[in-house]
């Protein structure tokens, strides 16, 4: 028979004559638990003496319910009478308030003038109005691959069928084959994370159903797929060439339950972030390096990680020059250095004055060699990082230096600088100060006898 099932539930009986003549018929056709019901006879014939009605298979004196003499209307109990049926002077029973235990088979004996005899036999399953069930787990809380799902379906009926609910919907095959041949228990090894979600269980009957509270599962599994983002755009295994002086933030992502946690590392070593980004404010050369994300699920004890490389654009910092020490005296050494010169640098040259033939001090060339030039005094040495030295400054140093510099991709800028050179004060070892003479400045002489 196929059930289907409503908001609550109804059980229907079924009565099978197996007499000749008599036919039994339930009403209410369909009695729950708590029913008033009447066995009706149909199909009586003859003037009959008496009934006997029997709650069983056999006519058995155990099973005997009542006995009715219909001449006197006289009803006697039997063995099997409940206190809760009476026979009707038409033969048909009737059961007040019926239980589940007042399913089953049923038979109708009667004896005619003749004593001859006839049966009819029925069957009635009364079925119980089912309470809402309950969903039990061993864990809410699993993780993928490893842990096993188990849920058994709580409910105070053992007729009841069971059917099972995830996400509001029908079971997924893969979680229907760990169902229990009862259908109450329904168990997953190696539970998948698209099987978290919510599970309901449902007991129902012929006529009605109950569905159980949702019980929700989390699935733990990861972190997989860890990759470093710049502006959404995926840089994990490349690298990243930023201008200098400008600001740069890397995001550390993973698919993972729950959220990971985030460790950066720079060149290798630990740094104190904790967060899933990472931002450089101000990019200078000491920010080149690897930078790697390394993720880590508390719940599955597993990580991973991602790295990227992160360089100066090349041809992109601002170059500056800046003389050391910054105020050299006669006599000193100076060394100009070059902050921030191209990383794809090709040749440079170095200038006294402006950027003519005549007046360059030296280049350097490609392979790393450098070439006197015509204004070369022999006290100037060129480094590969483009800085020049000047050794053993004279007063007739002062003045212009320009640098010159071309990349790979013949890309050419052109950088001065002024430099000073003060005299040394008779006597007492520091420069002597400057007095404003128009826009320039000169020396002042040491007072007469100073340092004498």
């Amino acid at each position: 028979m196929a059930l289907t099932g409503y908001s609550w539930l109804l059980l229907s009986a079924t009565f099978l004559n197996v007499g000749a003549e008599i036919s039994i018929t339930l009403e209410p056709a369909q009695p729950t638990e708590g029913d008033n019901v009447t066995l009706v006879v149909h199909g009586l014939s003859g003037e009959l003496l008496a009934y006997n009605w029997y709650a069983g298979p056999t006519l058995s004196v155990s099973y005997l319910v009542a006995s009715y003499i219909v001449s006197t209307g006289d009803e006697t109990p039997g063995p099997a009478h409940t206190g809760q049926e009476a026979v009707r002077p038409d033969g048909s029973l009737d059961i007040q308030g019926v239980l589940p235990r007042h399913s089953g088979t049923y038979i109708l004996q009667t004896y005619n003038r003749q004593f001859q005899t006839e049966v009819g036999y029925g069957h009635m399953q009364v079925y119980e109005i089912l309470a809402q069930p309950t969903v039990l787990a061993n864990s809410t809380a699993l993780v993928e691959r490893r842990d096993t799902l188990r849920l058994m379906c709580g409910s105070p009926s053992t007729t009841a069928e069971v059917r099972w609910f995830f996400n509001g919907g029908a079971l997924p095959i893969a979680l229907r084959l760990g169902l229990s041949p009862d259908g109450r228990v329904l168990a997953r090894h190696g539970i998948r994370r698209e099987e978290a979600g919510a599970y309901q269980c449902e007991v129902w009957n012929a006529v009605s159903a109950s569905r159980s509270e949702p019980i929700n599962l989390t699935v733990y599994f990861g972190p997989e797929r860890v990759a470093i983002l710049q502006d959404s755009t995926t840089r994990t295994g490349c690298t990243i060439k930023v201008d200098f002086n400008t600001s740069l933030t890397l995001w550390c992502v993973s698919r993972s339950c729950p959220e990971p946690e985030y460790v950066w590392a720079f060149n290798g070593q630990a740094l104190k972030n904790g967060q899933d980004r990472i931002n450089i404010s101000s990019m200078t050369a000491a920010q080149e390096g690897t930078y790697t994300c390394i993720a880590k699920n508390t719940k599955t004890l597993l990580s991973g990680s991602a790295s990227v490389v992160v360089k100066l654009s090349a041809a992109a910092v601002a170059m500056m020059i800046v003389p050391v020490p910054t105020k050299p005296m006669e006599g000193q050494d100076v060394t100009l250095t070059v902050q921030g010169y191209p990383k794809d640098l090709l040749v440079y040259a170095w200038y006294r004055g402006p950027a003519s033939e005549p007046n360059r001090l030296l280049s350097q060339l490609p392979s790393g060699t450098w070439i006197a030039g015509p204004a070369h005094t022999g006290r100037e040495v060129g480094f590969p990082n483009c800085s020049l030295l000047v050794q053993k400054l004279n007063l007739t140093d002062t003045g212009r230096y320009t640098l010159k510099t071309v990349t790979l991709q013949g890309k050419t800028e052109t950088l001065e600088v002024e430099l000073q050179v003060a005299r040394e004060c008779v006597g007492k070892g520091k420069a002597c100060p400057f007095l404003d003479k128009g826009s320039q400045k000169e020396p002042l002489l040491p007072p007469s006898g100073w340092g004498t």
